[in-house]
């Protein structure tokens, strides 16, 4: 160590903390290198969803690392890593050291910092894995509040196998950079939500083969975000550069390429056997996100040939899964559960199967993988954190969720999830426009009788009609041809959905408008085409509406 002594010799000072300056410095640089991988958690989750939700995923980002960085410095890093008297210490819960911090000339107060620092962003990353899971119809005020509280679930996982107070960490599990604690309990805790939740509005209303992605550019620039935030995830967990820690760190950064190398691979030939010659973007992304998740529980203790084997297994894995649970109707837009679930149990077993010993490092306490002529002892351990943290994470977030829904429904309505996040909850109203700019909005309807028109801009010619699923505009009043009767009224539009294969009207939409006070019911149709439609109204006062929003999708 370099400034920091004797630390170790108090039980309650854990292990964890023992480093100097030149290991502390590297931590850091991870750390921010962890920072960006939510970058590619943004890209990613709003590249997998529709337009009209792409800046509401990009948002709900921001508030993992707001509400879920105070989080785990109010209450986070003691559950995790808490140093409570012996009166208080158990194996489940770490006690003390709430609101992290240490006094100037405290010899902990640099690795109080960097730890909670480095453990802040994975405690995040737990918590969007669940974030992209629930993509599309969790609602924002009530995600606000689990983003905060999730932090629970992590850190009580985390401390299991990384606080020396935690039972799995004195039964002697090994798990370098998190497999278990973020990506098994962060798949887990995702499938319960998504359970919990249940399916978009008509996702398998055609089957279940998943919708077009809403922006692929984004989705691929996030897998070379992720696989540089990945680097910091795997090298960081050795905890330093000095004595032989440079070496394992130099190791984690290489098997986590060679298992993304060989998951990749697998998904080229996966992706292109099963679509004729063609490659999927979301097959081979998924395939390599998964392979990454496999080697991470033992990115240091892997040669580089065991690295590739491992993570053509986890991408198998994960790309199996993915259309299974489309069959089970588990909606999931980013593949969350299979890609950081499946994949995660796979890690944390193949530890068992292939880890070597480190030495001089104590990384396995001596104990090498069944593979290595290690026996079946460590990988038994392994299969007991796998059951610990998966059965944790489900619960605890089936429960959490459950508890929030009593507050605060977590489930959008009908009406915003079809209208989408980013007008409902952040009043982002964008101009009807296809992705080619095929069409444009003429003479938007207003209180003088004007009905809107759509010029499409190749042919020239005017049309009423809508080409596009998901798109959506905005007018002020409305009359005429265009659809809708000017009346004064208090109240929203309310929708009804025409059912698959149902004409409303000769494909146009049904509008049941309550005028208030005089208990009558005026309807009128619109000449649009047959599907999913939906208007909603701001409040009016006299013959104008404040507001019109339209929200089209067709079967």
């Amino acid at each position: 160590m370099d400034n920091v002594t004797n630390v170790t010799e108090s039980a309650l000072v854990p292990a964890l903390y023992d480093f100097g300056q030149s290991d502390g410095v590297f931590i850091m640089i991870c750390a921010f290198l962890l920072v960006t991988l939510q970058t590619g958690f943004v890209l990613l989750e709003s590249g997998c969803v529709s337009p009209r939700n792409e800046v509401s995923m990009m948002l709900r980002n921001v508030v993992d690392i707001v509400l879920g960085g105070i989080s785990f410095w109010f209450f986070g890093y003691a559950f995790m890593l808490g140093r409570s008297g012996s009166l208080l210490r158990n194996p489940f819960i770490g006690l003390g050291d709430f609101f992290a911090d240490a006094s100037p000339g405290d010899p902990l107060l640099g690795p109080v910092m960097v730890i909670y620092l480095f453990q802040m962003t994975f405690s995040a990353c737990c918590t969007t894995i669940v974030g992209g899971a629930v993509a599309e119809r969790f609602n924002l005020k009530a995600y606000c509040l689990y983003s905060f509280l999730n932090t629970i679930v992590y850190s009580i996982s985390a401390g299991w196998v990384w606080g020396e107070h935690g039972f799995l960490y004195q039964l002697g599990v090994v798990d370098i950079a998190g497999s278990g604690p973020v990506h098994l309990v962060g798949g887990s805790s995702a499938l319960a939500a998504v359970l919990l939740l249940g399916p978009r509005l008509g996702r398998y209303d055609k089957g279940a083969d998943p919708p077009p992605l809403g922006n692929p550019v984004n989705v691929c620039l996030a897998l070379f975000v992720l696989w540089w935030g990945w680097l910091g995830f795997n090298s960081g967990s050795t905890y330093g550069i000095t004595g032989a820690k440079w070496i394992y760190a130099a190791r984690a950064a290489v098997t986590t390429l060679m298992g993304s190398f060989g998951g990749g691979t697998f998904g080229i030939l996966y992706s292109m056997g099963r679509n004729k010659g063609r490659l999927d973007m979301v097959d081979l992304i998924n395939a390599i996100l998964g392979s990454m998740v496999s080697v991470t529980a033992g990115c240091s203790l892997y040669h580089s040939w065991e690295a590739i084997v491992i993570g053509v297994i986890g991408a198998a894995l994960c790309c199996l899964s993915v259309p299974l649970l489309d069959k089970l109707r588990v909606d999931d837009p980013v593949g969350a559960v299979a890609v950081h679930g499946v994949a995660g149990i796979w890690s944390v077993l193949a530890v068992g199967l292939f880890a070597s010993n480190p030495v001089p490092l104590e990384l396995t306490n001596g104990r090498t993988g069944l593979f290595k002529g290690g026996g079946w002892d460590l990988l038994g351990i392994q299969a007991l954190s796998v059951v610990c943290l998966s059965v944790w994470g489900f619960f605890a977030t089936y429960l959490l969720l459950w508890i929030i829904n009593k507050f605060l429904p977590i489930r959008m309505t009908p009406e915003d999830e079809l209208l989408g996040g980013d007008v409902v909850e952040h009043n982002l109203n964008r101009p009807l426009l296809t992705p080619e700019s095929d069409y444009k909005l003429e003479k938007p309807a207003d209180a003088g009788g004007n009905s809107f028109n759509l010029r499409n801009l190749k042919s020239k010619n005017v049309s009423p009609s809508f080409a596009y699923d998901n798109q959506i505009f905005s007018m002020s009043g409305s009359n005429g041809s265009g659809g809708v009767t000017q009346t004064s009224t208090d109240e929203l539009w309310r929708m009804i959905t025409a059912k698959k294969g149902e004409e409303f009207l000769d494909g146009g939409m049904l509008l049941v408008w309550p005028g208030p006070g005089t208990g009558t019911t005026t309807t009128t149709t619109a000449p649009m085409m047959r599907g999913k439609f939906m208007i909603k109204t701001g409040r009016g006062s006299g013959c104008s509406l404040d507001r019109m929003i339209l929200c089209v999708e067709s079967n």
